[in-house]
């Protein structure tokens, strides 16, 4: 039987199938690490067919150095705010930060389309196959209709005022509207617990029944204190936009404690930031089940100059996943820059392929496409990302990594 030079077999009376066979000084398959003795083999579109090893492999085999991963899951960006990339100044703290952002936004424009664009490249060559997007608009609708990128849309529902919780639910609705239209994958989501009323929370349980959501959670300390006690740097806030909270009663609770009861419903839960959960959370949070912590490390530091309890989460067994969010917060949208800034945060203690599970298999089964993405399986088209200048299994300032498949 003749044999194409991309390793694919054929007759006369079948179809030429092209494989692609790749090893690496690691191969990492988003469930364990393997050595360069085994070689991944799939179709030259990137549907996984196995992993053998090499002296099973037959012949045209890529020898690649480095580590090859799945593609990566970014589950926490803002793709829609690309244009405040080096507007906001790192450093301000999140109560300025949210200001500026509600300030420095502006209509969409050819700018602003070239800036998500831009970001979308950036995501897509570094790897990443998949992101859970903050939506507050249809802007971004126009890039993902191309679906360079697998992109689930989080419809974000925000209103602290208790009286304005049906109109402000009813117009993120009219937006969701837009991406069903287009079908686009999409759930309703709460922005964050200072900026959600109590009847638009228990009004989101209601809407969310069975679904994904995700929430921004104790990104910053005054979070916390609005809760506990009606106090901090958030009753500025309000003071500034005119948003009268004379309503609001604080439940004398942290801010995970108050907000995670409102989801009852089987929801499951994406919760992004949690730069000041404590143990306490931690253990309140075991009692749902399906709830998900995801670490944006990079955009902790530009906004807050802090670091979540990244070994506080993995001593509570907490499925940890990781995200970018946006250009207006982060230096880049890169997940393997991610990676170094854990690796780093935690003096290296972490392997390596502990924290490329989060980023892989876990993103992918926190944003509900693990039965295509995330791992090397087959029948799976997860992408192949190859990790270079690693130091043994350590990433380096120099390490990056770019997109095979």
């Amino acid at each position: 039987m003749p044999v194409n030079k991309a390793g694919g077999k054929f007759t006369l009376y079948q179809p030429i199938i092209l494989y692609r066979k790749f090893t690496a000084d690691y191969l990492f398959t988003g469930h364990g690490l393997l050595g360069s003795n085994f070689v991944l083999i799939s179709t030259a579109e990137g549907i996984i067919i196995n992993i053998v090893p090499k002296e099973d492999a037959g012949d045209d085999i890529e020898v690649l150095k480095g580590l090859l991963c799945p593609g990566f899951i970014n589950a926490h960006c803002h793709l829609e705010l690309s244009h405040l990339k080096d507007v906001i100044p790192a450093g301000t703290g999140l109560v300025q930060f949210v200001q500026q952002v509600i300030s420095k936004r502006t209509p969409l424009d050819e700018a602003r389309l070239l800036a998500m664009q831009a970001a979308e490249t950036e995501m897509y060559n570094s790897g990443i196959v998949a992101v859970g997007d903050i939506c507050n608009t249809a802007d971004t609708i126009s890039i993902k209709q191309k679906r360079k990128l697998h992109w689930h849309n989080f419809i974000e529902v925000s209103g602290f005022v208790d009286a304005a919780a049906m109109q402000r639910l009813e117009a993120a609705k009219t937006i969701a509207a837009v991406f069903a239209e287009e079908q686009q994958k999409f759930s309703l989501s709460p922005h964050a617990p200072y900026s959600v009323s109590k009847i638009l929370f228990e009004q989101l349980n209601f809407e969310t029944s069975n679904q994904l959501i995700t929430i921004h959670n104790q990104e910053c300390a005054a979070e916390d204190e609005l809760y506990q006690n009606k106090t901090g740097d958030f009753l500025s806030l309000y003071k500034n936009f005119g948003i009268d909270i004379s309503s609001f009663k604080p439940t004398g609770k942290t801010s995970l404690q108050s907000w995670l009861p409102y989801f009852a419903n089987n929801q499951s839960v994406i919760s992004v930031h949690n730069t000041f959960c404590s143990q306490a959370d931690l253990a309140f949070a075991s009692q749902h089940p399906h709830l998900y912590f995801c670490l944006c490390i990079n955009a902790n530091k530009y906004i807050e100059q802090n670091i979540p309890p990244i070994d506080l989460l993995r001593n509570n067994n907490r499925t940890i996943i990781i995200g970018t969010d946006s250009y207006a917060s982060n230096w880049q949208l890169n997940i393997l820059e991610e990676i170094k800034s854990i690796q780093q945060a935690t003096a290296f203690n972490i392997p390596l392929q502990e924290i490329l599970q989060w980023a892989t298999i876990n993103g992918a089964k926190a944003l509900q496409v693990d039965d295509t993405l995330g791992s090397f399986e087959k029948g799976k088209k997860p992408g192949v990302v190859l990790l270079q200048n690693l130091v043994g299994l350590n990433t380096t300032a120099a390490s990056f990594a770019s997109r095979i498949l």
